[in-house]
């Protein structure tokens, strides 16, 4: 079953199965909560291995096929990806070690090697470190007695995010002291997607650079509508894409340098916003095409949100597109409901319900995107949401989880489909307004 059918049910279009949106680990199954707390209660029987069988059980996503072990003796072996980097370690009664290896040196470059001093000192579990065939590696080990779950739930999670951020990095600004240091773990996209997400990346920052270009409304006077228009873009391409190493990064930096506090004003954070997304447009196509593809993780970067979080967020952002529309600033009236369904996937993982119906709004949004990839659209021939097309799909997210959401009853008739603003706002409107409350079984 394809994504697009896993999410909004079947449709006449086939879909491609294309993932979108950071790995999240935040849904665990009923089997999975229950070997954590089997590895909880055997590890403090002192039954060291048998725990971090079950601990295994926990971190394992079978959808993805991410991690795998085997016993030998007194000793368990394990392996596990996060990203394009490979985890491996083994663990005894008396130790568990793990480690990746992020690069392989050629030179042993004083740049890098600074570098990772200076990480090690904001990492508090793990360390990096060369190992005998000058492989630079991320390293965990502990203790046994040492070794709780809830430690190694966190050991292994920085080390398998650490590692995966800084391959890619490192690896593109040392080319000539380090190399790859071993296959990497990721899949291959097909060059037609590659194509798409390329042209639909270099689409959104041209047409984000003509509006601050033409100025209406002066970007020095009204700066508002334009770090929305930014931000929600940077967002927007993070959900989309998946995009790796150097986009990704750049991506980051967007969001940090607009919401660190220090003296610069909004008009110079959005100069210097749009000097990062600048460095994306120069930098050339294969490279690009380098840093997009397919991986499995076992950790997810985002922490759960409730869906107060997503109501506080519509309530404090969604007024801010009031102006803009009174005076016909379209995209910038639209950039806002953009900007909270972004930064609602960026920063959290939303419920799954608001999960489900936030990618439909990219999706409703995002028509020629999503055309091109090859998935159903629900607009018009107008370019605006089609009524019947979006009432269907929202009310099969609905009905696939009223089970758990017995009070989900998405309200359509809030929907005001006269114009793409018009419909965002009230879309979201009709997400704030629904009553996740759980069931009771």
């Amino acid at each position: 079953m394809s994504f697009s059918e896993r999410l909004f049910g079947s449709r006449p279009v086939s879909a491609p199965d294309i993932p979108f949106g950071r790995y999240t680990d935040a849904f665990k199954t009923s089997v999975q909560l229950a070997a954590w707390n089997r590895s909880l209660e055997l590890f403090d029987q002192g039954k060291h291995l048998q725990a971090y069988q079950e601990f295994f059980v926990y971190l394992r996503d079978d959808k993805v096929d991410n991690v795998n072990w085997r016993t030998e003796g007194d000793t368990m072996f394990f392996e596990f990806w996060q990203g394009s980097q490979r985890v491996t370690g083994l663990a005894t009664a008396d130790k568990v070690k793990a480690e990746s290896k992020v690069a392989r040196a050629v030179d042993l470059n004083v740049g890098f090697l600074r570098r990772l001093m200076e990480y090690n000192y904001s990492l508090k579990f793990c360390r990096f470190a060369l190992d005998p065939e000058n492989n630079l590696i991320l390293r965990f080990d502990t203790p046994g007695t040492d070794a709780s779950p809830l430690k190694l739930l966190h050991a292994l999670r920085e080390l398998a995010i650490h590692a995966d951020k800084h391959d890619d990095l490192l690896l593109d600004e040392f080319t000539t002291a380090l190399s790859p240091a071993e296959q990497r773990t990721e899949a291959e996209i097909p060059a037609a997607e590659k194509e798409a997400k390329y042209a639909y990346l270099r689409r959104q920052i041209e047409s984000a650079f003509a509006l601050l270009d033409q100025a209406k409304p002066d970007p020095n006077q009204y700066p508002g509508g334009y770090a929305y228009l930014l931000l929600a873009m940077a967002f927007r391409l993070d959900y989309l894409l998946r995009p790796e190493g150097f986009i990704m990064d750049v991506l980051e930096k967007v969001y940090g340098i607009y919401f660190t506090k220090d003296e610069r004003s909004n008009q110079l954070k959005i100069i210097a916003l749009r000097k990062e997304f600048q460095k994306i447009l120069d930098r050339p196509k294969e490279q690009i095409f380098k840093e997009l593809y397919r991986t499995r993780s076992t950790f997810g970067i985002n922490t759960p949100a409730n869906h107060e979080r997503i109501v506080s967020l519509i309530d404090g952002e969604l007024p801010n597109m009031e102006w803009h529309l009174t005076q016909n600033h379209l995209e910038l009236a639209l950039a806002v409901p953009q900007y909270i369904a972004g930064n609602a996937m960026f920063q959290n993982v939303p419920p799954k319900p608001d999960r489900e119906l936030l990618h439909l709004f990219f999706q409703i949004t995002e028509t020629d995107f999503f055309r091109e990839l090859g998935f159903p659209v629900y607009t018009a021939a107008d370019g605006l949401p089609d009524k019947r097309l979006v009432s269907q799909a929202v009310r099969a997210i609905a009905d696939r989880n009223k089970i758990e959401y017995p009070r989900l009853r998405p309200d359509l008739q809030r929907l005001n489909f006269a114009s793409m603003p018009l419909f965002a706002k009230s879309y979201l409107d009709m997400i704030r307004s629904l009553d996740l409350t759980k069931s009771e079984a």
